[in-house]
């Protein structure tokens, strides 16, 4: 889960539910610690758990339910928007990650920040993204795409 994405916690961060076993199998004496540390990255940032946690704590589980289940309608908003434009576009069908063709115009995706590699983009679709805003981003895409198919 990403603390960053998908609960609005300022700092990147993330959290990963496993097996203590397979979590045993990451973790490391730390000599000068006098301990283990089983953190992926070797490092602990207290606050981002302390983000976490109190994002959790404030939102309880029918808050976070509700948050990913807006998330995901929206994401199969936006990618059912660009199909129906005619940009290929693919999704996940338990993911808020839609992946499509990269917009023509450098300016349009700096614009909405999108990310992009080699010749495709995504974007990740957040609680506090809504149906209007999805609405301009897709009316803005096309209208970048008939642009620039004009001009060729």
């Amino acid at each position: 889960v990403s603390g960053h994405k998908s609960m609005g916690c300022p700092p990147p961060c993330g959290l990963v539910i496993t097996r203590s076993s397979y979590a045993k199998a990451l973790s490391n004496d730390i000599e000068y610690l006098n301990s283990r540390d089983a953190t992926i990255m070797g490092s602990r940032n207290g606050h981002a758990a302390i983000y976490m946690w109190y994002t959790l704590t404030m939102k309880g589980y029918e808050g976070f339910r509700q948050d990913v289940t807006k998330c995901l309608k929206n994401a199969h908003y936006l990618h059912s928007l660009l199909f129906d434009a005619g940009i290929r576009t693919m999704l996940n069908e338990r993911s808020s990650t839609v992946v499509f063709e990269k917009p023509p115009c450098q300016a349009f995706v700096r614009k909405w920040q999108l990310a992009c590699q080699a010749d495709i983009a995504h974007v990740v679709v957040m609680p506090n993204i809504d149906r209007k805003k999805i609405e301009t981003f897709v009316k803005e895409l096309v209208q970048v795409r008939k642009e620039t198919n004009a001009a060729k």
